[in-house]
């Protein structure tokens, strides 16, 4: 891989990662028979850029839609990176598919969530309450109408550091 190819993974790396860590609202899309349907949803992300969590109530149609069918896109506008500034706007799109988290891992991840919402303590701590989290399989960073570009998430992560930080 030559240098000037590690240079921009890192960078559009450091762009999802700013991204992310900068905005904590984002829109869950989801479907179900063929019907799409989109949530706003409280967004925490987890090890570095591989991994997005959010807390839901079990009886809504969201949470029906992923016990049906586990793939996901989650769409992070850059509003607060970006303010006053429509010429650096992105928007990234993450898709993947919501995976179990083990239980050795679950109250470290729920904690960090909570961490960043504190707003949520009610829904986490309610026994209708469940966490969830999606392992990122790509990201479509968009930065323009003519624009867009596709990041597998092992490409992305390819250009981590050793011993990189948690982003959440």
């Amino acid at each position: 891989m030559s240098d000037s190819t590690a240079q921009g993974r890192s960078e559009i790396r450091d762009t999802i990662r700013r991204v992310l860590e900068q905005n904590r609202l984002a829109v869950l899309a989801t479907q179900r028979n063929g019907q799409p349907h989109a949530s706003l949803i409280a967004l925490t992300p987890l090890e570095s850029l591989r991994f997005l969590a959010f807390a839901t109530y079990r009886d809504t149609l969201k949470y029906e839609n992923i016990r049906e069918d586990r793939r996901v896109a989650i769409l992070i506008e850059d509003r607060e990176g970006a303010a006053g500034r429509l010429d650096r706007r992105l928007v990234l799109t993450a898709v993947g598919e919501v995976i179990e988290t083990p239980e050795e891992e679950r109250q470290a991840h729920r904690a960090t969530h909570l961490a960043r919402h504190p707003d949520l303590q009610k829904l986490l701590s309610s026994p209708e309450g469940e966490f969830v989290r999606v392992a990122v399989h790509a990201y479509q960073v968009v930065s323009g109408i003519d624009d867009a570009r596709w990041y597998a998430i092992g490409e992305i992560a390819a250009a981590e550091p050793a011993a990189a930080p948690d982003c959440g």
